[in-house]
């Protein structure tokens, strides 16, 4: 359905993602290498843009229902919040989830007029702390484009 090359600040690629369709559910998988090792917060955000060097470009997190950050927030969760991103000591991981919604209502809000970004953090996410999970500085961000 869709797809993203991350980068990082430097431009250099630090992976992809790809949103897939099955049925009536889509799926996005996450895969990057040169990324340090541990725990990383990922995210959609609500501006399909990643100007370096922050990424602050990219905007919020993708939250069309007005909903606190976190999956273990009561007042949660984003369309945006993913599960941590896991990266290995030679620096490659890779995440694959379902994306909570129909095809039809979950396309509509990420092809929006200014579309999606998907931003790879340099923390853990605690899944609570609105309204980013205290994840950190944005260190890649690619933007979904349709396939």
């Amino acid at each position: 359905v869709a797809s993203a090359t991350l980068r990082a600040a430097d431009g250099t690629d630090k992976g992809t993602a790809s949103l897939t369709s099955s049925g009536t559910s889509l799926s996005l998988a996450l895969s990057v290498s040169g990324l340090p090792a541990g725990e990383h917060g990922a995210h959609l955000h609500t501006v399909g843009s990643c100007d370096a060097p922050a990424f602050t470009t990219a905007g919020a997190h993708l939250n069309p229902h007005g909903k606190q950050h976190g999956t273990q927030n009561p007042q949660g969760s984003h369309l945006g919040d993913l599960p941590n991103l896991m990266v290995a000591a030679d620096g490659t991981g890779s995440l694959t989830i379902p994306l909570v919604g129909t095809t039809a209502e979950i396309e509509a809000l990420l092809f929006d007029a200014d579309g999606t970004a998907l931003v790879v953090h340099a923390g853990p996410d605690d899944y609570l702390t609105d309204p980013s999970g205290n994840s950190g500085g944005r260190i890649a961000c690619g933007v979904l484009k349709r396939s």
